[in-house]
């Protein structure tokens, strides 16, 4: 039974950082790309961040590129999503999803059809 559990949300105030990490148990993690989602009230779900199988691919929305930094530890089975400089704007549910056995990280954080198991979320809140 695959499971995905994220960790790491909370509360914290603009321009400071968290660290969210995923740990998913019941497959081997470097057989798929993984990712960030995330998803405000009212909006719809959009690919934050996701890497490849191993690691040598990332891929990062626009809206956080140089503040976010995404890593994947297939050992420990856990992806991790640094976050620094927090806006506002961040505030959102945050979902660790693994991509299906031939997705891309581009292509998993393009199209979350592609993502093949999800986590159940954790909040992201910034404060202004």
């Amino acid at each position: 039974q695959v499971q995905v559990v994220e960790s790491g949300g909370g509360l914290v105030q603009a321009g400071g950082s968290l660290t969210l990490s995923c740990t998913a148990s019941g497959l081997g993690l470097d057989d798929y790309a993984m990712g960030w989602f995330r998803q405000a009230p009212g909006k719809e779900r959009e690919g934050v961040s996701c890497i490849g199988r191993s690691g040598g691919t990332v891929y990062y929305a626009e809206s956080v590129k140089g503040r976010f930094t995404i890593s994947r530890d297939n050992a420990k089975k856990t992806l991790y999503l640094q976050m620094n400089s927090l806006k506002p704007e961040d505030t959102a549910m945050f979902y660790c999803a693994v991509g299906d056995a031939i997705t891309t990280a581009t292509i998993l954080c393009r199209n979350s059809t592609y993502a093949r198991y999800w986590g159940q979320g954790t909040q992201v809140t910034v404060s202004s």
